[in-house]
């Protein structure tokens, strides 16, 4: 397992981070590669990409959901894959957003891009089209306060 650990300071509250970030769906707006996210029920998704120049699809489940504070998931098929995001209060106006992503690069395109850093670099060019995609409106475009806890997440299949 690979790790890629980015943040970027928001200005927006805290609130308004963390409810853009529980619209799923609106990922590929911001995240390069997601062609679609489809939100199941509250904890499971499922995602479409285009990874390494192959589209893959996979499932994830929402394993913690604490309102204003943190998300965690992982991977129930496809390749193994999982993470973790915390929102920060900087001030009022303005959050910390900091993601942490554990995944298994696939086939040898993937563990080139890996070495290249390229995974990487991806992932802080969506935190910061993140930014951008919530900045420019200034509010968010949804919001779920639901709160999911551990014990209730069940074993990758």
């Amino acid at each position: 397992m690979e790790t890629v650990e980015k943040s970027i300071e928001v200005n927006v509250p805290v609130s308004t981070a963390y409810n853009q970030w529980t619209q799923f769906e609106d990922f590929p707006a911001f995240m390069e590669g997601i062609k679609e996210v489809r939100q199941l029920d509250d904890t499971h998704l499922h995602w479409r990409a285009e990874v390494a120049g192959k589209e893959k699809e996979w499932d994830a489940q929402i394993t913690e959901q604490i309102p204003d504070q943190r998300i965690a998931w992982r991977s129930m098929t496809g390749a193994p894959n999982g993470g973790v995001v915390t929102f920060h209060r900087i001030n009022n106006d303005t959050t910390r957003v900091m993601l942490q992503m554990d995944y298994e690069p696939q086939g040898v395109t993937e563990n080139v891009g890996d070495t290249l850093g390229v995974f990487s670099r991806r992932v802080q060019g969506d935190l910061e089209r993140f930014k951008k995609f919530l900045e420019s409106s200034g509010h968010e475009t949804g919001a779920w306060r639901g709160k999911v806890n551990k014990p209730g997440m069940q074993p990758r299949q």
